[in-house]
């Protein structure tokens, strides 16, 4: 079984809305959702275009991996402050790679707080190689795989009238594989029909409605979704699924959850700096998931000291052996209005009168007013959801006469999901309430 190295260093969307009211600045509407899916595996090469030939790994990449890490943790740390006790999942992937083609369009204080943002030191690292990171980024997350679906793609839908700057239109096709499409936004019902047709057809139905209340003077929609599928690599047993188990939210509140159980043998490590138990299963191709439980009353330490070194750490610790595993069976949502947290990290300008997106358009006062995030993912036997699972045959176990360690999560966890080739988080979060929808 392959493992994760940290050494380098589906289904969601984007929307920019840009809202042109007379006598009025011009306004930025950005939405992203996320929408995550383990499911059974499909044969996701066929049929499946992409704009490079190969993954390209450069040093801005492996670097990339470690920034993209630490940016992630940063703000879900500013997540537990705002919800301590709410269940956190986000994909900072997503979120990163969508602040880094708004940067394509920003200048000056503008660009350089977002970038900055991200964690990027423009002194060591040129915005130009920045840009080009992000780009073998999406390339290599596309490439396809076989057993595993994995996409992150962009549309953009511009009003006729508008001119944006050529080369604009062209580092977002080039950088970051961004459909542009000319529509007609005096027509509200039909632009909205267009926008969702695509979303509809991108994500193979997954999400129906995604723009629901276009305003009038709409001049810009970007879409970006990311779609993912996969197997895991030692799939649960159904039969052996508990469905009324025990798991604790508080001292005080206890909830009943299917919890999936399985003796397997994983790489797992107990960190007795960090006091926790962390787990890894892979995912049949490319991917894994790290579950991380902290001792009773630790989750705060663990949530602090999480960083893109930590990772290294644990990938040169985990050993694998023999374990009794339960994990349940849940279904994660969570939506975040993104404005408040940026702002916090230094993204200011863009929010404000004197942003400059001089490089998207030569129209003045282009600014960013909202900033919303959705994600959904679903953990079950399979991987996820059964949805035209393929008969999965279950080998009886082998006579076990030692004992083997018990992994159980049920109390809160920690939930990372990893592409390999990319050292990409995909999908960062806390499980508190697996009953939370």
């Amino acid at each position: 079984m392959e493992r994760f190295c940290f050494l380098r260093d589906a289904s969601g969307f984007l929307g920019i809305c840009y809202y042109l009211p007379s006598k009025m600045p011009l306004f930025l509407y950005l939405v992203l959702l996320v929408l995550g899916l383990h499911c059974a595996p499909s044969n996701s090469s066929e049929g499946r275009e992409t704009t490079c030939h190969s993954p390209q790994q450069n040093a801005t990449l492996y670097k990339m991996s470690s920034i993209n890490a630490d940016f992630a943790f940063n703000l879900y740390r500013r997540f537990t402050v705002k919800t301590p006790d709410r269940n956190i999942f986000f994909s900072p992937v997503s979120i990163s790679a969508a602040l880094a083609m708004l940067s394509l369009g920003a200048c000056s204080n503008t660009q350089t707080q977002i970038l900055e943002s991200l964690g990027f030191n423009l002194t060591d690292t040129p915005i130009a190689e920045i840009q080009q990171g992000f780009q073998h980024l999406i390339c290599s997350l596309n490439f396809p795989k076989k057993e595993l679906e994995l996409q992150m793609g962009n549309a953009l839908f511009i009003e006729k009238q508008l001119k944006p700057l050529a080369k604009f239109l062209d580092d977002v096709k080039s950088l970051y594989e961004t459909e542009v499409f000319s529509t007609d936004f005096s027509n509200i019902s039909t632009a909205q029909q267009e926008i969702n047709s695509h979303v509809v057809k991108q994500t193979k139905g997954k999400v129906v409605g995604l723009i629901q209340d276009l305003k009038p003077n709409t001049i810009m929609v970007l879409v970006n979704y990311i779609h993912f599928k996969a197997q895991w690599a030692n799939p649960f047993d159904p039969a052996k699924t508990e469905e009324g188990s025990s798991f604790s939210v508080d001292k005080t509140t206890t909830v009943q959850v299917p919890m999936m159980h399985q003796m397997e043998q994983y790489y797992y490590l107990v960190d007795t700096e960090l006091n926790c138990t962390v787990l890894q299963m892979d995912y049949s191709k490319n991917s894994l998931a790290l579950f991380v439980l902290p001792k009773e009353g630790q989750m705060e330490w663990v949530e602090g000291a999480m960083s893109s070194k930590t990772l290294k750490k644990w990938n040169r610790l985990l050993q694998k052996g023999w374990i009794d595993l339960f994990v349940p069976k849940f279904s994660i949502s969570a939506t975040y209005d993104l404005g408040a947290f940026l702002l916090k990290m230094g993204i200011q300008d863009a929010f404000a009168d004197n942003a400059d997106f001089s490089r998207l358009t030569k129209d003045n006062g282009l600014k960013l007013s909202i900033a919303a995030h959705k994600v959904v993912l679903h953990i079950g036997e399979t991987g996820t959801e059964a949805v035209a699972v393929p008969e999965v045959r279950f080998l009886d176990q082998p006579e076990i006469t030692f004992f083997h360690p018990i992994i159980q999560f049920d109390r809160s966890f920690l939930l990372l999901i990893l592409e390999k080739s990319t050292r990409s988080i995909l999908f960062l979060g806390k499980v508190v309430d697996p009953t939370e929808v």
